[in-house]
């Protein structure tokens, strides 16, 4: 079923009670606060790069800009995604977001008194672009605690559309804002912006949390776990792949277009901010487009019809030479980015469990923003060293070629796993409390295999493998025993206790299924024993 399929039929099923996810009170008010606040940024985002350019023509300098935007959300997004798992969300973006506006607010009275630099520019948009990636996996965090869970899908609808919306809005407000009121009037409106957002979240009161029998991770393990989990994951590692071979060439555009409107075109910040605008408008053209086009081409050739639209686009910027070229390529771009994206962002939630989803979708988010980041470091240089034109071209033909380099790659491989918990572990049989914190623990698991199933066996057993580690054990081993034909012992180990508790409610149906495709290869059920790494006395 397709994306727009989706929305549509979540929608039908809310509306007969009134308005669906609009119909909740404080879902409305934090995501009419959060258009305010992304229209700042859109403001934000369009000043920090013209002002750049009037402080610095080189286009090195101007594309630091892009990295000190990428570069925070490469570094910190899987913390974030934990740290979203384990502290109040509610009070991470409160905290976050009072941050944000007291930086934005010094950076605009810098500006107002002649007193920025580059340094103090990059400085204010790295730190924050770390408040952006800490309130990211937060933000998703709380959407299912605004509405009904049938209104979910809506609910990510409207919140997709209300930021493509503050794309196309906001920049074009930051141009007219500079050129009618001064340099420093879109960084006031983004320091001011924010605090709907921050009344918003003190006035809602979220919902009782269930209190669960389990500590919740700790914080180290939680990112060591999730990170574990993307390296054995093949499907969400397809999606990590294509989105490698797409980000840094995209990223161009993003990185070179002040140069295009300024140094290419002539042109000032009103009509910077009309192409920043441009983009949003593409943007939300191409998330009405998605749907109907996934259903007719599926999820791959959609992505190398959105990277073939990208690499048209960034031909168009290096050949401008009028405004409305331009103009056109910022559409076209705008469209594939947001087509590009979506896809692979839905072939990542799909490949991910629940309990693992905030930190996996923080290692997708961190494959776009290094991808970003990269783009952001090289193209300004090779913008310098060859010009405008030859950068664009440049990165048209590298985003053109990675289509075919990774092709075998597929999206969206894991639509029809059950990813859901499968709790069919039992408990394990202990004669005293072991503390939480003792470790490493050793699981072992015997197996008596008929030797007419042996092959069959050992194949089932490495993709059991996989399984042990996304679930956050290590150290796996598979041992035959030299005396006993068809008798086998896995091994495995996990850093904790409490890891290997949490580890038995992360089993999925899925997983199960493959558990009793081996069980059926075995003469008797497979003993289990766990052993816990000796306290030493001296």
């Amino acid at each position: 079923m397709s994306a727009a399929q989706n929305v549509s039929r979540a929608a039908s099923r809310a509306l007969p009670g009134g308005w669906g996810a609009l119909g909740h009170a404080a879902f409305v008010a934090i995501w009419a606060a959060s258009i305010a606040s992304n229209i700042g940024i859109a403001m934000y985002d369009a000043g920090s790069r013209w002002f750049m350019t009037n402080l610095s023509a080189n286009p090195m300098t101007v594309s630091l800009v892009q990295v000190a935007v990428s570069l925070p959300m490469f570094i910190c997004t899987v913390p974030a995604g934990a740290l979203a798992d384990v502290i109040d969300p509610r009070r991470l973006l409160i905290v976050v977001n009072a941050v944000s506006t007291a930086l934005t607010a010094a950076l605009a009275a810098l500006i107002s008194l002649g007193l920025a630099t580059p340094a103090a520019l990059l400085l204010t948009t790295f730190l924050l672009g770390v408040g952006g990636a800490l309130t990211g996996p937060a933000g998703m965090a709380i959407t299912p605690l605004l509405v009904d869970r049938q209104e979910l899908e809506g609910a990510v609808a409207a919140n997709n559309v209300a930021f493509n919306i503050s794309r196309a809005v906001g920049p074009a407000l930051g141009g007219l804002a500079i050129a009618l009121f001064g340099v420093a009037t879109p960084f006031w409106i983004c320091a001011a912006s924010n605090l709907g957002n921050i009344a918003a979240l003190l006035w809602w009161r979220p919902p009782p949390m269930s209190v669960d029998s389990l500590p919740a991770e700790r914080l180290t393990s939680a990112v060591r776990v999730g990170l574990h989990h993307a390296a054995h994951n093949p499907h969400l590692q397809a999606t990590l792949i294509r989105a490698a071979a797409f980000f840094p060439f995209a990223g161009a555009y993003w990185t070179l277009l002040p140069l295009v409107a300024r140094g290419q075109l002539n042109q000032g910040p009103e009509f910077y901010g009309f192409l920043l605008a441009a983009i949003g408008v593409g943007a939300v053209v191409g998330s009405f487009a998605l749907g109907r086009a996934k259903a007719r081409l599926g999820p791959d050739r959609v992505g190398a019809l959105a990277t073939i639209a990208t690499a048209l686009a960034l031909v168009l910027f290096g050949l401008s030479r009028s405004p409305g070229v331009a103009l056109g390529a910022c559409v076209i771009a705008g469209a594939s980015w947001t087509v590009m994206l979506t896809d692979l962002y839905v072939s990542a939630q799909v490949a991910l469990p629940d309990w693992v989803r905030g930190r996996g979708l923080a290692v997708f988010m961190t494959a776009v923003f290094g991808g970003m980041l990269i783009g952001g470091l090289g193209w300004g240089q090779i913008a310098g060293a060859a010009g405008l034109p030859a950068a664009h071209c440049i990165a048209a033909a590298g985003a053109v070629l990675a289509i075919p380099l990774t092709w075998r790659w597929k999206l969206q491989m894991a639509a029809g796993a059950d990813l859901s918990p499968s709790m069919h572990w039992d408990a394990p049989r202990i004669k005293r409390e072991i503390d939480h914190d003792r470790g490493p623990v050793l699981v072992t698991v015997e197996y008596r295999v008929e030797p007419v199933y042996r092959v069959d066996f050992l194949c089932a057993l490495g993709e059991l493998r996989h399984e042990r580690k996304r679930d956050g054990a290590f150290a796996w081993g598979l041992f035959e025993d030299a005396a006993e034909q068809g008798r086998f012992v896995e091994t495995f180990r996990v850093e904790s206790w409490l890891e290997h508790l949490h580890q038995h409610r992360r089993v999925t149906r899925t997983d199960r299924a493959l558990q009793e495709r081996i069980r059926a290869l075995l003469a008797g059920a497979p003993c289990v024993a766990h052993l816990i790494a000796s306290e030493h006395r001296t």
